[in-house]
This record gives structure tokens, sequence and C-alpha cells, in this order.
């Protein structure tokens, strides 16, 4: 059952927010407090399914060859042959545009050493290391998943922003996603929601708005 706090906080933001000629972003802002972020164990990373998805197009490349690279055809957004993977390293202005471009990365389970060595320096700046599969795998769930997915990194920063919807989605369903990733990261905190000082809802150019 979702909140009503949160499903009023999220009206006012979507009513609040100037009338734009495009579609907008809806972002949550949470600030930790009591957290020694400079220990690494302490710091949130997270990836989290939203109920309602994120609202937009989020790209999903996948790295394989054979099978795998197959089925991914139909349903991923790019596919990088193995045999690729050499040239796209040397090339880094190419490299860092996809890696630019795309939101996720998958990689067949044995190329993950590969990929680590030759695309690791431009794609774990972006937080874009890819994730497994097995070889031959059908990579259709794993990527509706993904497009569904937000990242939540702390680093050693007591605040952070994620995407939770876009205004074009309903209040309630923007709630909704709120609400699981708040969950989400307090079960990952010593002190749980009380290791939260505040959180916000914003759109891209609009005002922000406290909900907790």
């Amino acid at each position: 059952m979702v909140e009503k706090n949160t499903i009023a906080t999220v009206k006012e933001v979507l009513e609040g927010s100037p009338k734009r000629n495009f579609r907008e972003t809806v972002d949550l802002s949470i600030n930790l407090r009591g957290v020694d972020l400079t220990v690494p164990k302490n710091r949130i990373q997270e990836d989290i399914i939203l109920p309602h998805g994120r609202g937009r197009n989020i790209k999903v490349c996948v790295i394989g060859g054979g099978e795998l690279a197959q089925k991914a055809k139909s349903v991923a957004d790019k596919v990088i042959m193995p045999e690729e993977l050499g040239t796209l390293a040397d090339d880094k202005k190419t490299a860092k545009k996809i890696a630019n471009e795309m939101d996720f990365f998958i990689a067949e389970a044995p190329l993950m050493p590969t990929v680590g060595k030759r695309l690791g320096i431009v794609l774990a700046p972006r937080g874009k290391m890819p994730k497994p599969i097995q070889p031959g795998a059908d990579p259709k769930q794993m990527i509706e998943n993904l497009r569904k997915t937000v990242s939540i990194r702390t680093k050693d920063k007591m605040t952070f922003h994620t995407s939770v919807g876009t205004t074009d989605m309903t209040a309630e369903q923007i709630a909704e996603n709120i609400e699981l990733i708040l969950k989400r990261v307090s079960a990952k905190l010593e002190k749980g929601a009380m290791n939260i000082r505040s959180a916000y809802v914003k759109t891209t150019m609009g005002p922000s708005k406290k909900l907790m």
C-alpha cells in the first residue's frame, strides 16, 4: 500500500512543475546521516527494478557471440561481437560514445575478464561494468528487467540522486517507485530509515518538495 503522503507530495511536484515542451524526469534525492561512507562496506551499491519502470527508453548493449548474439539482436539496442572488442578498445572516442549512449551492458560470462581488461577503463568510471550472462542464454528477461532498473551508488557522498520516473507517469506509479527505493536503501543502512536525514522529489526543471 503506497503512503498517501508520498502520492500527495508527488502530485504537488507534478502540478507545480511548469509545462515544458519535453518530457521531464522525476528525481529522488536522499540525504544520509550517521553513516561513515569513507568505509567501503558502508556504501550502497544496489540495482533496483522499479515496479513501474523509469518512464523512458533505457538502452542495453550485449557483448557476446554465437547463440547469445543471435538472440540479443532482436531485443538489445546494440550487440558487440567478441572479435570487435580489440578494435573498440583501441578507438577510445568510439568506446566512450557507446558507453555514454548505453545505460547498461551485459557480457557473456567467459568474456568478462577480457571486457574488464579492454573496456574497463571506459565503463568502470561510469558505473557501467557489464552484468554477466551465460553463453547461449536468452537475454530477453534480463534486458526487460534492466530497462526498469535504477542503479544506486553512494560512493563516499552523503547525498545521492536517482530517477524515479517521468512527468507523463501517474503520481501513484512514481510514488510506488519511490517507496520501493526508500525501502531498499533503508535495508542497507545499519539503523534503517533512521540513517536517512531527508528525501526530496523534483522534476528536471521544477522546484523540489520535501518527502521526509
